[in-house]
């Protein structure tokens, strides 16, 4: 048994092994030098207990527990790293013979390092550890494992090796980190709880320094912590003033005034503000100022707008609702080639003047033949192809004058005005406002002088009441074109075409098709069955079947497209007169017609024209203020004549209302609370049920249920064919409306010559008739000295003793006059009648 023990305590072997070492010699030089190290290898230490011994009780006796230290040792702090310059330790690494024994737990150990302290495990195999009772004196009670690092209560503790007063210790710094050899003793003796054995190895370089100040006594830890402290606190501080004095993020300049901006009619004080690059309340202050008290979101005029902007010297121009909401097009690029397009030409005249008839001829069709009286009433829009692969596009606007709004709109989307002119009747009112029309629009205007197949035509004549009206022909020395033309016969008609198609040229007509479309609505109606129909006149760009667009106010998406013929079509080009279905609702001849880049855009543009159009709407209606209010109620003799229009097509509903408004007088006023193109449904009924109003159809009718509804609530219904007879239906009806004129006719003269006294009938005057006659129950003035007296009514009229209900001239009589008893000799006596004479709209104006 002694000897297998001996193998198990005796070295197997001694090894010698080479480490590199970093030096710095006295003369600052730094070197990196080989020692050798002996390394002695041992056998295993005993092998541990099996997990059932574990918690059994040490059989080890106390005696052979090796004694404690005789000089306890403090457990130091782990120390802070030191710099690798620092130079070498001069003394040889030390050890200490305080540890107590425990098993080894590694095969290899450097010779001269402290052994490790036991491991959790080994305290639990039987080896008490903790806070148990001890002797006062230190030393361990039975079972108890000893402490090296216990010092008794009352005793100094004693200084620690590395630290100040401690062996190769330095006096005001912190042990060097490291193991055994840098800087002083490291042997640190077994730590509690199973702490970390020190590095096995060479000593770490970095020995004794320079001595600290004289001063300096404090503790190398207590130091070491303070640097650490103030160095925080000098970080928190840096971050601090870095953050207080963070330079802040500039602010944006605010945007200048500008010099002009676009508003409409009516425009709200927040919106004014964002146009002005201004702060709404910087408006409203200055509007105080001025006397007005307003809010942010409520309207103001564009005077009041114009004078507000003018204070911050900024112009105001008025717009409509479609330049507020434009919608972004594309722009022709400068080095594309833009392909030619079809002249679009206007036809424009008196009425009965031959326009429709001139453009049958060009078109070879009969259009006259299906108009009702012979007249046109709506704009149509057509194109032909002529012979020579050209095309033109036409379009027909009537003549009669209620129609002006048509002839305007024609004169703005075309290119060319053909005004035809009868050659027998010459230049009448609707020529006249023709031609300015043209003008305005800045068109040139071909003449054509129809009906020169007459017996009465003289073109000359023609010819120089155009002159005196801008329109020199050429062959007097002017610039305009004529053609002599007969629609009925085809006479010069190829001339014409010829002589527009010059023209055309002369322009340079040129559109863009590969941008998105954009034209005009020339007319919109109700169809059965298809709903809204828009005719629209392309302008640029191509028009395709799926597009989204905004007509007027109102969005939509083309769902088909027919030509002139009705024919379906897949695209419109430019100068293409096209019937698109798909509007959500019926805009306005003339609206503006754009396609946009998406739905949700157009339904937006949509939305944002149709709140405007409100405004506009509200803005113009009158309402009753306390200026007005004494006239509305002084002003009790003024009537209203209510009326629904109802229409095909849109421009002929705008043309009949604006017709009928014309007709108010300052007596009667025409009021048309609802218009709009479709048939008569059972709304337009009930709403004349309580505004009492009729309703007018213009070329449309009654469907069943609004008449069965009609017949009910006894509403009127007027259907017409022409314009002509609605209003001269309406007018009669208004002048039927009007008082009548009350007139005085004198029926008679009497002279009076004798006065008699008549018990229970006063004074009565024995008169001769010099005129007229004298009727029982007349009115009569008294006139005395040409002077009006009295006015009365004749209630006893005698000749002799007989009553008579009238005396002729030449015949004496007695009169008596009702309420007057001062009758003399020599008053004449005016007998007169009261009548009614009916007023004509004309007298009340």
């Amino acid at each position: 048994m002694a000897e297998e023990k001996d193998k198990e305590t005796k070295p197997k072997a001694t090894l010698i092994k080479h480490r590199k070492e970093d030096e710095r010699r006295p003369d600052g030089e730094e070197r990196t030098e080989k020692k050798k190290v002996r390394v002695v290898v041992k056998r295993k230490g005993k092998p541990r207990p099996a997990d059932s011994e574990v918690n059994r009780p040490s059989e080890t006796p106390v005696a052979e527990k090796p004694a404690a230290a005789e000089q306890p040792v403090e457990r130091p702090s782990r120390p802070a790293p030191r710099p690798a310059s620092r130079p070498a330790p001069d003394h040889p690494p030390r050890s200490s013979d305080s540890s107590p024994p425990s098993p080894p737990r590694n095969r290899f150990r450097v010779e001269g390092a402290p052994e490790p302290p036991p491991s959790v495990r080994e305290r639990q195999i039987g080896q008490p550890y903790g806070n148990q009772p001890r002797r006062p004196d230190g030393q361990p009670a039975a079972g108890e494992r000893p402490r090296p690092n216990f010092i008794p209560r009352g005793e100094a503790r004693p200084p620690r090796p590395g630290g100040p007063g401690g062996p190769g210790g330095r006096p005001g710094y912190a042990p060097r980190p490291g193991g055994p050899g840098a800087g002083g003793p490291q042997n640190r003796g077994p730590r509690p709880m199973g702490g970390r054995p020190p590095r096995p190895g060479a000593p770490r370089p970095g020995g004794d320094g320079p001595p600290p100040p004289a001063g300096d006594k404090r503790p190398g830890n207590k130091k070491f912590f303070k640097a650490k402290k103030k160095e925080y606190v000098s970080r928190d501080r840096f971050q601090e003033r870095s953050l207080q004095y963070k330079p802040k993020k500039a602010m944006p300049k605010a945007n200048p005034v500008p010099k002009s901006i676009d508003i409409m009619e009516v425009v709200t004080v927040s919106e004014l503000a964002r146009k002005m690059n201004l702060k709404a309340s910087d408006l409203i202050g200055k509007l105080m100022s001025m006397g007005m008290m307003v809010t942010i979101n409520q309207q103001i005029d564009a005077e009041t707008a114009t004078i507000l902007a003018g204070e911050y010297g900024c112009e105001v121009n008025i717009v409509s609702l479609y330049d507020e909401t434009i919608i972004a097009t594309e722009q022709d690029k400068d080095g594309d080639e833009i392909p030619s397009r079809p002249p679009i030409v206007t036809i424009m005249g008196h009425v009965d003047h031959g326009k429709t008839k001139l453009l049958d001829a060009i078109r070879t069709t009969d259009v006259v033949a299906g108009e009702f009286g012979g007249i046109t009433q709506h704009i149509g829009a057509y194109q032909i192809t002529l012979p020579s692969k050209n095309r033109i596009t036409f379009l027909d606007t009537p003549g009669h004058e209620a129609f002006t709004l048509m002839r305007a709109r024609g004169a703005q989307v075309t290119d060319v005005v053909i005004l035809v002119v009868a050659a027998d009747d010459g230049v009448m009112p609707q020529t006249r406002e023709a031609i300015d029309h043209a003008k305005e629009a800045k068109v040139p205007i071909i003449v054509a002088v129809n009906k020169i197949d007459l017996p009465a035509a003289n073109p000359d004549r023609v010819k120089q009441q155009l002159s005196d009206l801008g329109l020199m022909p050429e062959a007097w020395g002017g610039s305009t074109l004529y053609c002599e033309v007969s629609a009925l016969k085809k006479e010069g008609i190829q001339e014409l075409l010829e002589t527009v198609l010059l023209q055309a040229e002369l322009l340079e007509l040129e559109a863009n098709q590969d941008c998105n479309a954009e034209g005009r609505v020339i007319e919109s109606r109700i169809d059965q069955g298809r709903g809204t129909v828009s005719t629209v006149l392309i302008q640029r760009g191509t028009l395709r079947v799926g597009d989204s667009f905004v007509a007027g106010v109102f969005p939509g998406r083309v769902r088909a497209m027919f030509d002139e013929h009705g024919v379906k079509v897949e695209e419109a080009l430019p100068s293409m007169p096209v019937e698109i279905l798909g509007a959500t609702g019926i805009p306005n001849a003339g609206d503006p017609f754009q396609v946009t880049s998406s739905e949700k855009l157009a339904r937006q543009v949509g939305d944002k024209r149709q709140e405007l159009r409100k405004v506009e709407v509200a803005r113009n209606v009158k309402k009753i203020t306390l200026d007005n209010l004494y006239d509305s109620i002084s002003d009790g003799g003024i009537q209203e004549f209510k009326v629904i229009i109802k229409g095909d097509v849109h421009g002929s509903v705008e043309a009949l209302q604006s017709s009928l408004e014309k007709l108010s007088t300052s007596e009667i006023r025409l009021n048309v609370i609802h218009s709009a193109a479709g048939a008569i449904n059972e709304n337009d009924v009930m709403l004349a049920a309580a505004s009492n109003a009729i309703v007018i159809g213009f070329n449309v009718r009654p469907t069943p249920r609004a008449q069965d509804l009609a017949d009910q609530e006894k509403v009127d219904i007027r259907k017409y064919n022409i314009i002509y007879d609605v209003v001269n239906d309406v007018r009669a009806a208004m002048e039927g409306m009007l008082a009548p004129d009350l007139k005085e006719e004198t029926i008679g003269t009497v002279e009076v010559r004798e006065l008699f006294r008549v018990p229970k009938l006063g004074t009565i005057a024995g008169s001769y008739v010099t005129s007229g006659k004298v009727k029982r129950n007349a009115q009569v003035h008294v006139i005395r000295d040409s002077v009006r007296v009295h006015t009365g009514k004749v209630v006893s009229l005698r000749r002799f003793k007989d009553d008579a209900k009238e005396v002729d001239a030449g015949y004496e009589c007695g009169v008596g006059v009702d309420g007057f008893s001062d009758l003399r000799v020599g008053d004449v006596l005016e007998v007169f009648e009261i009548r009614e004479i009916a007023k004509k709209l004309s007298d009340s104006n």
